[in-house]
């Protein structure tokens, strides 16, 4: 049977979240890791995010890849929704492309079969300025877009009713792309637009998830403007995001919507000529969601199985640690109450109290007194220490782990109060033996289940549209789940 990329997609796909689903997923709710399975924000579609001002022309990008006038456009603010674009199944692909079916907020985020439900938090307004399209737009067979209302210059969360910022960065977690896009008139001077490249997109994703769009340059006014517009975009990229490379910044316009503006303008326009509209180019780009979706997904398997490794390991030292403690607190315990007891039976001979008891006796009194001692040491002395080591580890927990590399500290950063959580929520008490054979599986998953998924993308990497691949993807689920039954026999 002849697998073909397409399909390598597909398969590699399905393994990855069946992955998550059977290895990560139960690992990260037993502790608290996740409060909902890992897989519901990564099972549907790939997602391409789109950003910009309101005049950027997201609209109109999106409007030509889709084939259709969508969503409307406009040189002011046309509209202050988050759409989700994605292609319906049971429409006629013959018809001309248009929107099928419309849904509200409510709908998108309580129905499980889409990644939203998380968004809720965000509250009714929110809700209400969310909706979805069903279009019957071959584009989006393999993935759906996300169009967001346009960045605002001089807005705050009251204005809007809910936190731009953080819708934007909850989408950004998820989506496989994202495109910024700017036009010549405002070349990335939007303070929201500053305040996502800053503070919202790199806490959220990875940059080579970022693609920038310098739009409309056909409204430059010529060569030398559109080269004064370029540089302006570059200087403000390099302060906003403090990186000393300029990041790949995609020159593009519309051929259909110039038009109109181009009959109405004495502009120079002869300067297009020597430049490329990488139009079809972000098409393409687009276009390898499905792909990127999978360098997503790896990523997000590697991420996870080390970080619930490292809060694992967390835990099972902090394990040992307790029983080291009590143990040697156990001792000192029993030590004392031999003194003690010894101490108080000498004094009482000395006294006179006991001249009559035989050494059976003595013996007898010295047991009875040494074990009411090292009682009340249990009682009260033992858990009041107990407690107070409990304390201390949940105000310390960095010590329960090491912290010498950048990598560790950063996948501490982001289960230290995870740890915490449950530590408190349970006392300390949990099964240790559980705790060590997830932490071999975590451990399995990611330096073993990681390099096979990597060794399959590579091999995808090689594979051009159409072209046939001899055989299906490796395995790599079946010999971790092979591993999991040898280690329960």
């Amino acid at each position: 049977m002849q697998f073909y990329r397409e399909n390598y997609i597909n398969a590699l796909h399905t393994e990855l979240l069946e992955m998550v689903e059977k290895h990560l997923t139960p690992v990260a709710v037993r502790y608290g890791y996740s409060e909902a399975p890992l897989e519901a924000t990564i099972k549907w579609r790939p997602l391409v995010l789109v950003l910009g001002n309101y005049s950027s022309g997201k609209s109109a990008l999106i409007n030509e890849f889709l084939g259709s006038n969508i969503q409307k456009t406009g040189q002011a603010p046309t509209d202050d929704s988050f759409t989700i674009l994605t292609y319906d199944d049971n429409a006629d692909p013959d018809s001309p492309i248009h929107v099928t079916e419309e849904r509200d907020g409510n709908f998108l985020l309580n129905d499980p079969a889409y990644p939203f439900e998380s968004m809720k938090k965000h509250g009714q307004r929110f809700t209400s300025h969310f909706r979805l399209k069903k279009v019957n737009s071959p584009f989006l067979k393999e993935l759906a877009i996300i169009d967001t209302p346009g960045m605002l210059d001089s807005v705050t969360e009251r204005d809007r009713g809910y936190n731009y910022q953080d819708v934007i960065g909850d989408f950004a977690q998820i989506a496989d792309l994202i495109l910024v896009l700017f036009d010549p008139h405002k070349a990335g001077t939007i303070r929201e637009v500053h305040t996502s490249l800053r503070e919202t997109l790199p806490a959220h994703t990875f940059e080579d998830r970022v693609l920038f769009v310098l739009n409309r340059i056909d409204e430059c006014a010529s060569l030398n403007d559109l080269l004064r517009v370029y540089g302006t975009l570059c200087w403000n990229l390099s302060q906003i995001t403090g990186r000393k490379d300029i990041p790949m910044i995609h020159l593009t316009y519309s051929q259909r919507a110039g038009v109109a503006s181009r009959n109405q303008s004495e502009r120079d326009l002869s300067y297009l000529q020597y430049l490329e509209n990488q139009r079809e180019e972000l098409k393409n780009a687009v276009m390898e969601a499905p792909r990127h979706r999978l360098d997503h997904l790896a990523a997000f398997v590697e991420t996870h199985s080390e970080r619930l490794s490292q809060m694992l390991h967390a835990l099972i030292n902090y394990r040992r640690n307790r029983s080291g403690y009590r143990l040697k607190n156990l001792t000192t315990g029993a030590m004392l109450s031999l003194a003690f007891s010894g101490a108080a039976i000498g004094a009482l001979l000395l006294s006179g109290i006991l001249g009559g008891f035989d050494l059976i006796g003595l013996m007898a009194a010295e047991g009875i007194l040494s074990s009411a001692f090292f009682l009340i040491w249990i009682l009260g002395i033992w858990k009041m220490a107990v407690r107070r080591f409990h304390r201390n580890q949940l105000e310390q927990p960095e010590g329960l782990v090491p912290l010498t590399t950048q990598t560790q500290q950063d996948n501490w950063q982001a289960v230290q109060d995870k740890v915490v959580d449950f530590l408190e929520k349970n006392k300390g008490r949990f099964s240790s033996g559980t705790a060590k054979k997830d932490y071999e599986a975590m451990q399995s998953v990611f330096q073993k289940g990681s390099r096979e998924i990597r060794e399959a993308l590579n091999e995808l990497s090689t594979l051009q549209p159409g072209e046939p691949l001899t055989e299906p993807p490796g395995p790599f689920l079946a010999s971790l789940e092979l591993e999991k039954k040898q280690d329960r026999n």
